[in-house]
């Protein structure tokens, strides 16, 4: 059963450290990041761009106040599927001494609500595929994976 005790709120920039710290501990996720001070301006950039965008927003999860996990949340409109919106819930990350606390299952249980509440047709999400822990909670959750993916990196 997902603890009861989380607060979801939309992330701030104090909030920027505890976010960044979750993603430079996931040596799985191989992205660069990393805590560096040199690496500050980056993330106070992407923070900066996703609070000013309409159809994106980054929520951290706390517990006690202290922030425990985060995710990001972004609103896509096509011309498939009779022009509806689509969620895509990206970056979701909890702090690696609460995994396994159902924080993650109350973050995704909190987009799907939120999708709910705005028509939104369908919500998505991409997991790396050596996650192989991450793909069984999301099918848990009611995820099917449908899906092949394909990325070329650019930097």
């Amino acid at each position: 059963m997902p603890p009861a005790n989380i607060l979801i709120r939309e992330a701030r920039e104090a909030d920027l450290p505890e976010i960044v710290a979750m993603f430079a501990a996931d040596a799985l996720g191989g992205h660069g990041d990393t805590t560096a001070p040199e690496a500050a301006g980056d993330y106070l950039r992407a923070f900066r761009a996703i609070d000013a965008s309409p159809d994106q927003l980054l929520f951290v999860s706390e517990r006690d106040g202290q922030v425990v996990g985060t995710f990001q949340a972004i609103v896509t409109t096509s011309m498939s599927g009779r022009g509806s919106s689509s969620m895509i819930i990206e970056a979701v990350q909890t702090r690696p001494d609460v995994r396994g606390q159902g924080i993650g299952a109350v973050m995704i249980g909190f987009c799907i609500e939120k999708a709910k509440r705005e028509g939104i047709r369908l919500v998505q999400l991409t997991s790396n595929a050596a996650r192989k822990d991450a793909h069984r909670f999301y099918e848990r959750l009611g995820f099917r994976a449908s899906h092949l993916g394909f990325k070329m990196s650019l930097k």
